[in-house]
């Protein structure tokens, strides 16, 4: 069996929430969604747990971060750098933030980020095939 991975965010309006990340093309799971929670699917082996606060603090006594705050940057990679500029496009128009932090272009890599309508940042970015393939490291020190 692959692994899964499940991708815990709290958030403050699940209907909003959700309408963002079915704009980026994720599909709503019902097996795991309800009043509390919606499960969108990022792969088929991925997903994005959408958490009410109350639901989200059932798992942790730990404080939910402020929206302005960084506590993890979700990186996803993109066919190529068109696809990059459509989902930050797509998920600005629908309650995001554009480019929280400065667009990065290294001629091999290219990423922009976007904040969901909690703060959550994610990292759509696409890279050189090949320049994958030899490595990063491998790259750069060229």
């Amino acid at each position: 069996m692959p692994k899964m991975i499940f991708i815990n965010l709290p958030v403050v309006d699940l209907a909003k929430s959700q309408a963002f990340y079915s704009a980026l093309g994720m599909e709503r799971n019902p097996k795991f969604s309800d009043d509390t929670a919606v499960c969108m699917i990022l792969s088929d082996t991925i997903y994005v747990m959408l958490l009410s606060h109350a639901k989200w603090q059932s798992f942790t006594t730990r404080p939910i971060p402020d929206s302005g705050s960084s506590e993890v940057s979700l990186a996803m990679t993109c066919d190529d750098r068109a696809e990059v500029d459509r989902l930050v496009e797509v998920g600005g128009a629908n309650g995001g933030q554009i480019d929280v932090n400065p667009p990065e272009d290294h001629g091999f890599m290219y990423q922009r980020t976007i904040a969901d309508p909690d703060g959550h940042i994610w990292e759509p970015f696409w890279m050189d095939p090949a320049t994958a393939e030899a490595g990063v490291h491998e790259e750069a020190a060229s």
